[in-house]
């Protein structure tokens, strides 16, 4: 079995902001699959189940969101666990893989490491990064620019697709037919 956690915060507040694109790509995985809702209070968030896959959006805000994906992973024991999240070192478009490695200041994977260990597999989004590190946090929780929804819709669509070919093949092979170094929008 598989879990596909794509990270965000709860709420129409933060819906369509840049931290939330994780949740954007669950939320488009969900819309194409024939899911069945898991609800169990425990799990602290949205859980849906098709055949070998689960998909979650955990609903404890994302400084918190290893809560969710331990109580998730405790209970179904997957064998993969996959963590679609923002990326403000890569530019919006750029889509990277990866295994593995450190947290980067990112506070839901800073959770996840400390709750069921770092050897996960990764999506990583590019969002840009605001033009002062000051005003990180601002930027994470603000909408994308009405320019940047064309990308932003196809770099949802190539990480669902992405997460739909992993279903069927292994962590390297997706890695290697799915990242996007110039971005899944440029010329």
């Amino acid at each position: 079995m598989t879990l596909i956690v794509g990270l965000g915060n709860p709420t129409q507040t933060y819906a369509n902001t840049r931290h939330n694109i994780g949740f954007m790509v669950i939320d488009a995985l969900v819309g194409d699959h024939a899911v069945t809702s898991v609800s169990k209070p425990q799990f602290k968030g949205e859980l849906f189940k098709s055949s070998q896959t689960l998909f979650l959006k955990p609903h404890t805000y994302m400084n918190l969101s290893g809560e969710s994906v331990r109580a998730v992973c405790d209970y179904f024991k997957p064998d993969l666990v996959v963590v679609i999240h923002d990326d403000l070192d890569l530019d919006l478009g750029v889509v990277r893989f990866k295994t593995g490695g450190g947290h980067g200041g990112h506070n839901g994977l800073k959770s996840i490491d400390q709750h069921i260990g770092s050897a996960y597999f990764r999506m990583r989004l590019g969002i840009g990064k605001p033009a002062q590190k000051s005003a990180v946090v601002s930027y994470v929780l603000q909408g994308f620019k009405a320019e940047e929804l064309p990308c932003l819709k196809q770099v949802i669509s190539h990480g669902a697709s992405a997460m739909v070919a992993l279903q069927k093949s292994s962590p390297e092979e997706v890695t290697a037919a799915f990242t996007c170094k110039k971005g899944v929008c440029a010329p």
